[in-house]
């Protein structure tokens, strides 16, 4: 970094600054936290024509689109030659490491090849011709794969080229070589940081918040591609994932949970630093008296990933039992989301409660969401650590969540856990806490003062602060800059309208999804 100036250059995927949602919020919080820092941020869009839907702090010096659906990128005059035949080996290497584990060819290497294709603007056409189509067809057809018995057809193969070829544009956003590239996620965002790392040496920085490539999983169970092209893209990101562990120089899990599953994929433990996210108290103070209406209220992205089906079942159960209690779901719902919508809504008349649920949209102030509830509930399949749960913890409600992430790590003893997907238990749980007002009470008073004590924003934002210095190489003993101080950390509760009411989690733009 710059003596002038610390630079961090922060990759992300789907998210900040053209979403609003959980991982936007803490990318702002991150960015507006440490006004003594230069960012550059390279987000990874759909086409390309997103809307900005924040406002960039000062310190934020560049921002770049980087489309993985828009126009094709560089020329398209054909490889020829020695050209040719040097990105042929080095496609069906990367191939064989993809669908044929067992081949010894090494992943790391055929990406870097043709990350250097990439940097040429050659990439997107090399991909595109008739040889890469061929050199797939060849090898998923080898006798000894399982793939082999799926008989993938052309139009397979047609569509996984073209799929590797959008997921493989990142390969040419450059990061700046004077500074720390910081992918928020894994996955596509590591690309840029994985190719600056290899060719320029520059420090590369990982946070998970979700898994992402248990995510990718999950996504691709509901997909309507084809065995064999699902096949590719899952062997791409797991082995995407895997480099990216090994290569990261830190790891910044939010919970013990990513840190567990990221050292099982085999990242070095000494290269993992769990940085739990935080929320301010003073901006989501205590919501004070229940509502004179027993009520569940939710927060987050309408989004299968949230399973909202569970809750509704749960809440029909609940309200079999105490009739008056109501439902409250509060947060977007994302571009192309209204199908699921529609299910939840087919769903809630069949089970004869329609009347008792409420749709509220994206609110300014989430603490009011939070405090319209009497229990706050929480039903995601994934999370990381979820900011609509401290939140409300920070708002002094009871909670029920599913067990899912760092979701226990966050609740502790101050909420109540139970099984994804039983919603008969999450009933039974939702329903001891609206007959007990003292429990309710109790656990809600346990529950900010764990935020207090655990999850301030103050405690994040410093402790990134201090894993850029080190990946800079700057000593720890040099002061900061005399025009911040850690105090001024608090000062984040003066740009309360740029996050207040953001935490509606946001999910990753999918390669099969939003992303077109």
């Amino acid at each position: 970094m710059p003596s002038s100036g610390r630079h961090v250059t922060m990759l992300t995927e789907g998210t900040y600054p053209h979403v609003h949602g959980g991982v936007s919020t803490w990318c702002d919080q991150l960015i507006r936290g440490m006004p003594e820092v230069d960012f550059t941020v390279v987000a990874l869009t759909g086409s390309g024509r997103e809307p900005v839907a924040w406002e960039l702090p000062a310190n934020v010096r560049s921002h770049t689109a980087f489309p993985l659906w828009g126009p094709r990128p560089g020329g398209r005059r054909p490889l020829l030659g020695k050209e040719r035949r040097r990105f042929t080996d080095t496609y069906e290497r990367f191939l064989l490491a993809l669908l044929d584990p067992e081949s010894g060819c090494d992943f790391a290497s055929a990406l870097y090849g043709l990350a250097e294709f990439a940097r040429a603007g050659r990439l997107t056409a090399a991909l595109r011709s008739e040889a890469a189509l061929k050199s797939l067809m060849w090898i998923w057809t080898m006798p000894h794969l399982a793939l082999s018995k799926a008989k993938p057809s052309v139009y397979d193969a047609l569509t996984a080229t073209d799929l590797l070829e959008h997921a493989l544009r990142p390969l040419s956003a450059r990061v700046r070589a004077d500074s720390v590239a910081h992918a928020v996620s894994s996955g596509l965002a590591t690309l840029p940081a994985l190719a600056a790392r290899h060719f320029d040496g520059v420090p590369f920085l990982l946070t998970e918040h979700g898994i992402y490539l248990r995510e990718r999983y999950l996504g691709h169970r509901a997909c309507e591609q084809s065995w064999p092209v699902k096949a590719v893209l899952l062997g791409f990101y797991r082995e995407l994932n895997t480099l990216g562990y090994r290569d990261a120089d830190l790891i910044t899990p939010c919970n013990q949970y990513n840190r567990r599953w990221e050292e099982r994929q085999g990242a070095p433990s000494e290269r993992i630093r769990t940085v739990y996210n935080g929320v301010d108290p003073e901006l989501f103070p205590h919501a004070g008296p229940d509502p004179d209406v027993p009520t569940l209220s939710w927060c987050g992205r309408i989004d299968p990933i949230k399973d909202l089906e569970t809750l509704i079942r749960a809440y029909a159960i609940v309200r079999a039992e105490l009739p008056e209690t109501r439902l409250r779901l509060y947060g977007p719902v994302p571009a192309g989301g209204g199908d699921y919508v529609t299910r939840l809504e087919k769903l809630a008349a069949e089970l004869g409660v329609s009347d008792g649920i409420s749709y509220e949209g994206r609110v300014s102030d989430t603490a009011s969401a939070y405090a319209s509830g009497t229990v706050v509930m929480l039903s995601s399949i994934s999370e990381g650590f979820p900011f609509s749960l401290i939140e409300a913890m920070s708002c002094g409600r009871a909670t029920v969540s599913t067990d899912v992430g760092g979701v226990r790590e966050a609740a502790g003893d101050a909420g109540l856990i139970v099984p994804p997907r039983e919603p008969a238990v999450m009933a039974e749980a939702a329903i001891g806490l609206l007959r007990d007002h003292t429990r309710r009470a109790e656990l809600g008073a346990a529950a900010r003062q764990r935020v207090i004590d655990e999850f301030t924003l103050h405690r994040s934002v410093d402790g990134f602060r201090r894993i850029y210095r080190e990946l800079a190489g700057i000593d720890a003993s040099e002061p900061t800059p005399a025009a911040f101080t850690p105090e001024d950390d608090w000062t984040l509760r003066l740009a309360a309208p740029w996050y207040r009411g953001l935490a509606e989690d946001a999910g990753a733009v999918s390669l099969g999804g939003a992303a077109r």
